[in-house]
């Protein structure tokens, strides 16, 4: 069989699944998966809420996979800066792109630009203790309104209303307890377009949601619909069962008089942030009414709501890379079964997993069969596929040290955990996370 040598850029889970798959499927492969962080994981570590351990329990089988023989992880390495794809294609027989989708979706409404309206996925990474994103958030805001219906806009809307202290058996940075510490919210209120049935929330977190004592969650009616379409989609699939029938709980018990509220808004479309003085002041939005497909249409109502600031959890988008074919109405790398393509066909050698092949879509776990189809895409294009140029499998740390590139290694992202797990333990807590790239570079060469 065939020796090659694959880069995988991204440590997330799409690139640590492909490689792991990569790996079982061709005992001659050997890869080298990239992050532009020193540490791996991605959205595991980044973009997963701090109080749901349960979900980052994937750690330990990412972990396994990074840990093979077959497998180095190679960190703080930003492709397109440090590294680029013709400099790949010299050291390796094929690239597969999986970085994801960092940015948040735009959304085109009146007032998204105001000081105190801010993207869900900033707050994430902040909240996530990302090295790349500023130490402060602003929180001065006691009314707030979270526009989404999925599980970032839950976890944004949690996250803003659970009080600092409850945080102390998580990895939150101390940065992040003190801005928490210092939240003024009372009130969030969740707006969804669409009724119950086509919420987006896993039935689990919208069932956490009231674990925290200090909050209550109230449902509105207003907007509580089921039409013949919604009732069929309830029929269908446990899943939106379990959430409309959480939410019907919520809609019918008495609130407790916590000190902090979660209100979900159903059939209430977000059409502009209103402003004083340059502020955000308020936020209006249209009634809809469900029209039996699954899908909403205005009715000419507005609303106004009291908030002093907005969050967009509308959907992530993923961002161009360089020498790499992009779809910008998609957000997505043209591809076909994982394939890249460009406007002459398929781009030879190079390949692309995750997020940014089919968009922003989908649990973590998904994305393992989108791996699995990628790499047999790969393992078929073999013998069209050209050795690479350069075969020592050394000589690609000897570029990168050329150019001047501070990478970290597997070992070295290892030391970098067990310092966070003795932070935490200090504390009576699993791990603090290390925020600052020169700090998590260091503590990794202790």
């Amino acid at each position: 069989m065939r020796s090659i040598r694959v880069a995988v850029i991204g440590a997330g889970p799409a690139g640590i699944y492909a490689a792991d798959i990569l790996a079982n499927e061709h005992p001659g492969a050997r890869i080298d998966v990239f992050d532009r962080l020193p540490a791996p994981y991605g959205l595991v570590r980044y973009g997963v809420a701090p109080d749901h351990p349960r979900i980052k329990e994937i750690i330990k089988a990412l972990r396994r996979v990074l840990s093979r023989e077959e497998i180095r992880f190679i960190g703080n390495v930003n492709y397109g800066a440090d590294i680029k794809l013709t400099d790949l294609r010299r050291h390796y027989d094929a690239v597969i792109f999986a970085t994801g989708a960092r940015k948040d979706r735009p959304l085109d409404i009146p007032g998204i630009d105001l000081p105190g309206s801010h993207g869900a996925a900033d707050f994430v990474s902040w909240y996530d203790g990302h090295p790349d994103v500023p130490r402060d958030w602003p929180l001065q805001a006691r009314h707030v309104a979270v526009l989404g219906a999925g599980n970032v806009a839950l976890d944004v809307a949690r996250m803003l209303a659970k009080p600092a202290d409850e945080q102390l058996t998580t990895d939150i940075p101390d940065n992040v307890y003190r801005g928490l510490a210092a939240n003024q919210a009372t009130d969030v209120h969740v707006f969804a377009r669409r009724g119950p049935a086509q919420i987006k929330f896993s039935p689990m977190e919208f069932r956490e949601l009231s674990h925290s004592p200090s909050i209550d969650v109230i449902v509105h009616p207003e907007g509580f619909e089921i039409d013949e379409g919604s009732q069929q989609a309830i029929n269908k699939t446990k899943s939106i069962k379990l959430v409309v029938d959480t939410m019907m709980k919520y809609l019918d018990q008495e609130p407790t008089g916590a000190p902090h509220r979660i209100h979900i808004h159903l059939c209430q479309a977000p059409v502009a942030i209103l402003s004083e003085d340059g502020k955000v002041v308020g936020l209006r939005t249209e009634v809809t009414e469900l029209t039996g497909d699954g899908t909403v249409r205005g009715t000419g109502e507005y609303k106004d709501w009291p908030v002093e600031a907005v969050y967009r959890a509308v959907g992530y988008l993923s961002s161009p890379l360089a020498d790499v074919p992009f779809d910008h109405h998609d957000g997505v790398i043209p591809n076909e079964a994982g394939r890249v393509q460009d406007m002459d066909g398929q781009v030879p050698g190079v390949y692309v997993t995750g997020w940014i092949k089919r968009g922003p879509i989908g649990l973590i776990g998904h994305t393992k069969s989108d791996a699995s189809e990628t790499v047999h895409s790969l393992l078929a294009d073999l013998a069209d596929i050209a050795a690479p140029e350069i075969a020592d499998p050394e000589s690609i740390f000897e570029q990168l040290r050329g150019s001047g590139v501070d990478y970290t290694t597997w070992s070295e992202w290892e030391a970098l955990d067990a310092h966070e797990t003795a932070l935490g333990q200090a504390e009576s807590r699993e791990r603090i996370k290390v925020v600052d790239r020169e700090e998590m570079i260091a503590s990794g060469r202790c």
